[in-house]
């Protein structure tokens, strides 16, 4: 899986329209094999791009969790600890 594409779901704040296509878009990048298509791809990548994005939003939607949501700022203070181990990098 693409390092670049985060979980979206159960947190709190739910995950923004902005999030989910910015993650539609990793994907879409990751599996055509190009950050940004020609001219001649460029319709194609949109749509695919859009595509995702509809279908993981109803994926979103309609899951269902007995979870309590996540916390974005925690677990992104987390994610910065374990690259600063992975990399040996102090912690900010």
């Amino acid at each position: 899986m693409c390092r670049n594409i985060k979980t979206l779901f159960n947190f709190e704040p739910p995950a923004t329209d902005e999030e989910i296509k910015a993650s539609a878009m990793q994907f879409v990048r990751k599996i055509s094999g190009t950050t940004k298509p020609s001219k001649a791809n460029q319709q194609a990548f949109d749509e695919a791009v859009a595509a995702i994005s509809a279908v993981s939003q109803q994926l979103l939607a309609s899951l269902v969790t007995t979870a309590v949501p996540k916390n974005r700022e925690v677990e992104a203070a987390r994610a910065r600890a374990r690259n600063a181990r992975r990399f040996s990098l102090p912690p900010r």
